[in-house]
């Protein structure tokens, strides 16, 4: 089992990559710190990466996980505004996207089944903060495409879900949760704390190994019911 990885060198996708590899998958990272770097504000870093991995992989990826993202803030009045919406969309969405194309065609072409991981966000249901336009825009836009994926292949054997975490102990976290008064945002988790990266990485690591194939199509969260629906 062959899994390529977005965004494994720290937080949540360290932790997928741990849980991954403990059991026994052969994982391929995205990162500069954990694989083959690639830069995804440029175009032509998605298709640079699948390459590189597929022949890492010696021609056969089973698994892809999108996990790389950016949380930046955008406030109204800033004067690159469109210009920092575009660049969120990039990294978290189109980027993603394209990896996706890329597996799927990689599959149809093998005539095997493979499975698709994406990990979005709650804000993707229940919005974000002011600052945080892009962001929330381009979460739901991941959850949308999941769906439009399983639903258009589950046929060929081709999954996809995705994982929707509340806040989690990252460092893009840890910024959010310091500028926008901790305290109130913790009141607002009925579990009372923000997730560990590894419960993160233990749903990722179900669907992408273990989950059956009727769940195709699933959105798992995991907020401390900050969120429910």
């Amino acid at each position: 089992m062959t899994i390529l990885l977005t965004g494994s060198s720290r937080g949540i996708g360290a932790a997928i990559r741990a849980a991954l590899t403990d059991a026994g998958a052969s994982v391929i990272g995205h990162g500069t710190a954990s694989g083959i770097p690639a830069d995804f504000a440029d175009p032509a870093g998605p298709t640079a990466l699948w390459n590189a991995a597929l022949e890492q992989a010696g021609g056969a990826i089973d698994v892809l996980i999108n996990n790389a993202g950016v949380f930046e803030a955008a406030p109204l009045g800033d004067d690159d505004w469109t210009a920092q919406w575009e660049r969120t969309m990039r990294i978290n969405l189109t980027a993603s996207a394209e990896l996706c194309r890329l597996a799927v065609l990689h599959w149809q072409a093998r005539g095997v089944g493979g499975r698709i991981v994406n990990i979005a966000s709650r804000a993707a249901y229940r919005g974000d903060s002011p600052a945080h336009w892009h962001y929330a825009a381009s979460k739901a836009g991941m959850v949308a495409m999941t769906k439009t994926i399983a639903r258009g292949y589950a046929r060929e054997g081709i999954l996809a879900f995705a994982v929707c975490p509340g806040f989690t102990m990252t460092g893009m976290a840890e910024d959010y949760l310091s500028s926008r008064g901790g305290d109130a945002l913790l009141a607002d988790i009925p579990l009372g704390r923000v997730a560990a990266p590894d419960e993160i990485a233990a749903a990722a690591k179900f669907l992408a190994l273990e989950a059956p194939a009727s769940m195709t199509g699933s959105v798992i969260d995991v907020n401390g019911a900050s969120y429910v629906r």
